[in-house]
């Protein structure tokens, strides 16, 4: 603005004009705006574009106020005479001219509208007129419509006396002269003009007469597209088809201007058409789709993503203006309203949202034209969140007859965040005894060693899930796993072998002996039961099933049965421990029991009376006789003492106490005694 015709407001940036415009002097302005944030050296700019528009300010002008020309009666009707020009500096209809005959005094002349040519309508004669007086009016097409006026004298040269000479020398014209453009190079032309609409009036000065002056105009280059037509005579110059700004933003044809003598000469001028911008251009975004990343748990303000529309049309009419749609989750960020950037308005969190699809729309006005734009945000993940189990505490019951590797359980733990931070390990922090791992990878608990439920029937270790961090907190849960029992132990008694005895005539359902068998299963595979497998002949004894008691079913004689073995020719009890399991084991013992002697037999002899015959010359010291008794019991109680009780009066005889030997102790005299009767007492 070297003129200083604008201001503009500093504060509010209204612009305004300080000086009166003239379309003719200058049509089309263009302003450089410039912004500045305070005393900051970051400014930005913008261009302007200012039309000014045209209002019909101006009239035509003739070149002249009057002119002469000659006629003769020799011209046949049709004949032109005369070209008027006038010239409007004014654009459009505004400026252009069409041409009327204000004033006849004849017929005899006509005038073409729009080329301002004069031609005669009949033949004048010298007898008729000498000199007609035409008054041309040019008045342009603006509303209201300006006007001039052209006095033009036709001067009739034809003879009507011959009693005078006239002598008269006409000069005639040779063409010497080429036309000279006197309008302007430069035009400008709205794109949104309809078919048909004027751009230019093209003019051409050639100061030769006649056809030697004639000019017709015609365009050389720059037309190809056809975009223009130049009326020839007239030189106005319309528009052939739409114009459109984005695809052709100026013309430069090359105009020539050629008489009408012989040889024609011509001129040539490079006319700029430019070709001023309205809206009608829709903002285009440079991508449908835009995706970037943004990470997690940023403060606010975070840069996001840049997006960018284009608009063909200038000035303000590319002035494009940033916003997003709503839509889910689009209140978590905010786009700047001139340069597109979008940042975020709250911190985000992958777990809470993933992907943000958010709509993002361009918009300028006057005509308001916008497009839209998809962003998809994906959001980054951090590893902020620890693993965690379902369960704090697992208890899982497996049986002690696993095989080496079996798995038990598959621990899962979860970690909402993402990749590797979401990649849990697995470990164990507490001794098993060798009895279990862990897949770090999938959480499988295996054994890893044959369990053994009478070794450890419970085993308690804590699991441990981690992930790839080394700041958060690991999660852990207490697993138990209890052993079930299988039976896989037998009963086993105390002693192999055992020994017990008991009174003989002692009341049935004597205790005897309590055997003990331990069988290191648990349950009904532990709970042992008793009975007597083999050698009870007669049911002499029983057994209690549950507490292993061996005691007397009948009163027992140690004179009919001395010992009881496992079979019936040993007399020994085998004892079977059994116990509940599915399928039931078992073990054996053998118990000899023996039955305890009690005093309860007298001795017999061996024949209640014996008889002895002896010689009266027998000497003294003789043995005569030898009884014996035997007693049933055993031991002390069997041992026999022996004595006479009577008969041994004279003490003819001595009886050995311990053998029973009967001795002569005095001669006998079979005429004194026959006959002796010993009564002998076996204790």
């Amino acid at each position: 603005d070297p003129h200083g015709k604008f201001s503009v407001d500093p504060q509010f940036g209204i612009i305004r004009t300080k000086k009166q415009l003239d379309h003719e002097t200058q049509s089309a302005v263009v302003l450089t705006i410039q912004s500045q944030l305070g005393n900051s050296p970051v400014y930005s700019s913008t261009q302007v574009n200012i039309s000014v528009i045209d209002i019909n300010d101006n009239p035509p002008v003739f070149l002249t106020k009057s002119d002469k020309v000659t006629i003769s009666h020799t011209q046949p009707p049709g004949t032109a005479v005369y070209i008027a020009h006038a010239e409007d500096k004014d654009s459009g209809l505004n400026g252009a001219i069409k041409y009327s005959i204000a004033s006849k005094e004849s017929n005899a002349f006509s005038i073409d509208p729009s080329l301002g040519v004069v031609n005669l309508t009949r033949t004048v004669f010298a007898d008729k007129q000498q000199e007609y007086t035409l008054h041309i009016a040019a008045e342009d097409c603006g509303s209201p419509p300006l006007t001039s006026l052209l006095m033009l004298t036709a001067i009739n040269l034809t003879d009507r006396r011959l009693d005078s000479l006239a002598v008269k020398i006409i000069i005639l014209d040779i063409n010497d002269n080429s036309p000279n453009f006197t309008s302007s190079s430069l035009s400008y032309v709205m794109e949104d003009v309809e078919v048909g609409f004027l751009v230019h009036h093209i003019i051409a000065k050639d100061p030769d007469e006649g056809r030697n002056g004639q000019v017709t105009y015609h365009i050389l280059s720059g037309n190809e597209n056809k975009a223009f037509v130049l009326d020839k005579i007239t030189g106005l110059l319309t528009t052939a088809q739409f114009l459109d700004r984005e695809i052709q933003e100026h013309y430069s044809l090359t105009v020539m201007a050629l008489d009408d003598g012989s040889p024609a000469l011509s001129a040539t001028q490079i006319l700029t058409i430019i070709v001023l911008d309205v809206n009608d251009e829709i903002p285009t975004f440079t991508k449908q789709l835009y995706e970037t990343a943004v990470r997690e748990n940023q403060d606010p303000g975070e840069f996001v993503i840049k997006v960018e529309a284009v608009d063909r049309d200038t000035g303000l009419n590319s002035l494009l203006w940033y916003k997003i749609l709503p839509g889910i989750g689009y209140e978590k960020f905010k786009m700047n309203s001139s340069s597109g950037e979008l940042i975020t308005t709250a911190s985000l969190d992958r777990e809470a949202q993933e992907v943000f699809s958010v709509k993002g729309n361009s918009v300028k006005y006057l005509p308001s034209r916008s497009s839209t734009a998809q962003l998809s945000l994906t959001v980054l993940d951090e590893n902020d969140h620890s693993p965690l189990f379902a369960k704090t505490r697992y208890q899982i019951s497996v049986t002690e007859d696993l095989e080496e590797g079996s798995a038990i359980l598959d621990l899962c733990a979860s970690d909402e965040d993402d990749g590797l931070n979401g990649e849990v390990m697995y470990s164990l922090i507490d001794s098993t005894f060798g009895a279990f791992a862990i897949d770090s990878v999938t959480g499988s608990v295996v054994t890893t060693k044959a369990l053994d439920r009478e070794t450890k029937s419970q085993y308690t270790f804590r699991v441990v899930a981690s992930d790839c961090s080394t700041h958060l907190p690991r999660s852990t849960t207490v697993m138990t796993v209890l052993i079930q029992d299988i039976n896989d132990n037998v009963p086993e008694f105390e002693q192999s072998y055992y020994k017990a005895s008991v009174w003989e005539g002692q009341s049935p359902k004597m205790d005897i002996i309590q055997v003990f068998a331990t069988d290191l299963d648990s349950g009904l595979n532990g709970e042992t039961e008793y009975s007597i497998l083999s050698g009870n002949e007669n049911a002499a004894f029983l057994i209690d099933s549950a507490r292993g008691i061996l005691a007397t079913n009948t009163s027992l004689d140690h004179e009919n049965t001395s010992s009881y073995r496992e079979t019936a020719s040993s007399h020994h009890l085998v004892l079977l421990a059994s116990d509940c399991g599915a399928p039931s084991l078992n073990s054996t013992a053998t118990v000899l029991i023996t039955v305890l002697d009690v005093n309860d037999n007298a001795p017999v002899f061996s024949s209640p009376e014996y008889h002895v015959h002896i010689k009266e010359s027998i000497p003294i010291g003789s043995h005569v006789t030898e009884v014996s008794a035997n007693d049933c019991d055993a031991d002390t109680n069997s041992e026999i003492t022996y004595a006479i009780i009577s008969g041994n009066d004279g003490g003819h005889f001595r009886l050995d106490g311990k053998t029973g030997s009967v001795d002569l102790m005095k001669m006998l005299d079979y005429e004194d005694t026959m006959k002796f009767t010993l009564i002998i007492q076996a204790t």
